[in-house]
Parts: C-alpha cells; structure tokens; sequence
C-alpha cells in the first residue's frame, strides 16, 4: 500500500522527500540526555558570570549581558527540583529565544546535534518523572537512554510569568 501512495503522489506532482527529520541539541541534566528542537537554539555559552535578580523566582539564576542584550538566566536544575552542582563545577549555557526574548537555560553539558526521525517521536510516558513530564514534548527512544525532547516554552512557564 505505500508503494501506491508513494506513485499517488508522485502523479500528482507532490514530491517524496522521505523520511521527516528534525535536529535537536542535546543537553545534559544531572545525568538525563534532553534534547532542544536546533531552531529554538540562539548560542550555548560557557559559563557566564551572573547577576542576582531580587525577588526572582528560585530558578531565576539571574541576568547576564550577551552582546549588549539583557538575558535572563534559568537554572534548569532548579527547575526540574534538583540540587545545584557542587561548587567550583563548571555549567555551561544554551540561549533561546521565547516571545522575543532571550533565556539562558544554564545546564551541565551540551552534547552533540542530533538528527531524528519525526516518526520515532512518541508521547511522553506516563512513567516519565513529573518534574521532566511537565516540560517534556515527547521522548526519542536512542539505543541505550531516552532523549526528553524540551518544550522551551513550558521549561519557561513558571520561571517568566
């Protein structure tokens, strides 16, 4: 049946490009891979000095000058409830861009850029833990872990509003 959907369509004049695929940089967070849609990715970032914010919500790291743009700074461990890496640690930092403006999500490591089939995407899994569950999109089954796929905009949610 697909080989006459696939002759369908070329009939038509719409053109197969196989297989869907979307790139994703990974982050690494107290262990867990996570991955950001390559779009929504402005920079990553070493680790940037930071100024404190009063009043800011917990997670809010603070704010930093990234080439003369003020850009708010998310501390994703505190976000996701865990507890901050030891002292001295180096993070490092991915910015994207959310309603016109810039965050820097302050995490452990990047990993590479990796490039998905959109149908190997799947929901997220009930068993998923929450903290990850609530910012989750869905999840990549890779051959030895699970990629978290992040929804920038609900990682943001509470930070922001």
């Amino acid at each position: 049946m697909g080989e006459v959907n696939k002759f369908r369509k070329r009939r038509a004049g719409e053109v197969d490009e196989g297989p869907q695929t979307t790139e994703f940089l990974t982050i690494v967070v107290n262990g867990q891979m996570f991955g950001i849609p390559v779009l929504q990715v402005q920079d990553v970032l070493r680790q940037q000095s930071v100024t404190r914010v009063p009043l800011a919500p917990p997670e809010v790291a603070g704010a930093l000058n990234l080439r003369g743009r003020i850009v708010t700074a998310i501390n994703v461990r505190c976000r996701l409830g865990l507890p901050d890496m030891d002292e001295g640690t180096k993070t490092m930092s991915v910015v994207v861009e959310h309603e016109h403006e810039l965050y820097s999500l302050i995490i452990d490591k990047v990993g590479d850029v990796l490039s998905m089939k959109n149908e190997d995407f799947e929901s997220v899994p009930p068993t998923l833990d929450p903290a990850w569950r609530d910012i989750a999109n869905g999840i990549f089954r890779l051959e030895n872990q699970l990629m978290v796929v992040v929804d920038v905009a609900r990682l943001l949610r509470h930070s922001v509003h």
